[in-house]
């Protein structure tokens, strides 16, 4: 008889945040790609801050690269480079850490879910629009930022974001130092002579 194959909780939950993310990801961006025109149709959800699009961005955030020639290749590249290293991390984690290991997981899906795209079509879905429509706060941002609107997202930019933020707050605030042995004294030794 083979042995049986066990699954750790901490994989369990790495895989189910990522592979729930990537199917999420992809159903919006096929609704959004065969329901909207292209950089025509508009889906109103808050009126004057946020709505459904349906935008193509051969580019990275914010379109970083979108007209440089090779820029296919660069970004598959650093996908399976992100892949390996989040893989990585992943491993090297305690079994019991539930909140890396869904962090992580946050971090694949998103990673994997633009790469998809960018494998597939060569460009990525985007259709969240949020902008200010407020006629101060528009003139304010536009005088502040040049815009009054965000660059056009999805849910896999969603995922990257909200797991490298908790990635920071994590090994800003969670993680506990780890002590040299060496530098660690007894408590009631006299401190050392001069």
């Amino acid at each position: 008889m083979g042995r049986m194959l066990t699954v750790s909780r901490k994989a369990k939950l790495f895989w189910s945040v990522c592979v729930v993310g990537i199917i999420l990801d992809q159903i919006t961006k096929i609704w959004v790609y065969t329901s909207l025109t292209y950089n025509r149709d508009e889906i109103t959800v808050i009126p004057g801050f946020l709505s459904i699009v349906h935008a193509q961005n051969p580019g990275a955030a914010w379109g970083i690269l979108r007209d440089f020639e090779y820029r296919h290749y660069v970004f598959l590249t650093f996908t399976v480079i992100a892949v390996g290293i989040v893989i990585d991390l992943f491993r090297r984690l305690p079994k019991d850490d539930w909140f890396m290991s869904s962090t992580l997981g946050l971090i694949l899906s998103g990673a994997l879910g633009n790469g998809i795209d960018r494998a597939h079509k060569g460009t990525v879905t985007d259709f969240i629009r949020v902008y200010a429509d407020s006629p101060s706060i528009k003139t304010w941002l536009i005088d502040t930022f040049g815009t009054n609107e965000w660059p056009s997202f999805n849910i896999a930019d969603s995922a990257l974001v909200v797991g490298i933020i908790l990635f920071m707050f994590y090994y800003i605030f969670l993680e506990e130092e780890e002590t040299d042995p060496e530098q660690v004294t007894d408590g009631d030794s006299p401190p050392p002579s001069t």
